[in-house]
């Protein structure tokens, strides 16, 4: 199966060389290295990786544990290929191509794009400030493998952002900036893997997916959300 093993190391010369190894020796079959911070002399990088099924997670959890200085941020199964440059702006062009499928098409892409399980376009309701919160979110267009209902975070269309909930679900939520509408994705936890928080740099590149979008889509994103779409508490 294709993992995603997130590591925060020292950066230096050689640490590097010492995660590679220990992924190698542990059975991972290396594919990607996605650097993902590099700051106070540490770095964040993503490892994909091919992992026999049969193997245990907790061999590689031990050995990459005994390196001095590393921590492992999580493990979890990555959806689809690894990430490739371009992919953002073709998903982009496959939206203006085909607007009226725009919202489907990109919340169908954005669980791949930054290995997540699922993610939801939910609508929340125009006077949710006087609610004194999110108040009730409908959902109006839900991806492949979402869970009936959706258990979603508190969600607002202020910002983006990262949130993690009390059963190791972690989130990553950007709004449209109209309607009410806002994209929610989301990484499960399950046994034995533990997924990490989304990094910052993935809320960013989410919001930026999200914008884009909106400027392509424009007043279509008030179609969505119409009375037939699911409610969810």
């Amino acid at each position: 199966m294709l993992l995603r093993v997130r590591v925060t190391l020292p950066d230096r010369p050689g640490t590097l060389g010492q995660v590679a190894r220990t992924l190698g020796v542990s059975g991972a079959d290396i594919v990607q290295v996605v650097v993902l911070e590099r700051l106070g002399g540490r770095a964040v990088d993503d490892f994909t990786v091919v992992w026999p099924g049969a193997a245990r997670v907790e061999r590689l959890l031990a050995g990459l544990a005994a390196i001095p200085g590393v921590h492992v941020d999580g493990v979890w199964r990555a959806i689809g290929a690894p990430t490739t440059s371009g992919q953002d702006a073709e998903l982009l062009a496959q939206i203006a191509a085909n607007p009226t499928d725009g919202i489907a098409t990109l919340v169908d892409a954005v669980p791949g794009l930054l290995a997540a399980d699922w993610a939801v376009a939910a609508v929340v309701p125009l006077d949710w400030a006087s609610r004194g919160g999110a108040g009730e979110a409908t959902v109006g267009h839900a991806s492949w493998r979402t869970p009936t209902p959706p258990r979603l975070p508190e969600v607002t269309p202020l910002r983006a952002r990262a949130t993690a909930g009390p059963d190791g679900r972690h989130h990553a939520i950007a709004p449209f900036g109209r309607a009410g509408l806002v994209l929610v994705v989301a990484r499960d936890h399950t046994e034995p893997l533990t997924a990490p928080a989304f990094h910052a740099t993935e809320v960013d590149r989410l919001a930026q997916l999200v914008r884009a979008s909106a400027v392509i889509l424009g007043d279509r994103l008030d179609l969505v959300g119409a009375p037939s779409v699911t409610s969810v508490t």
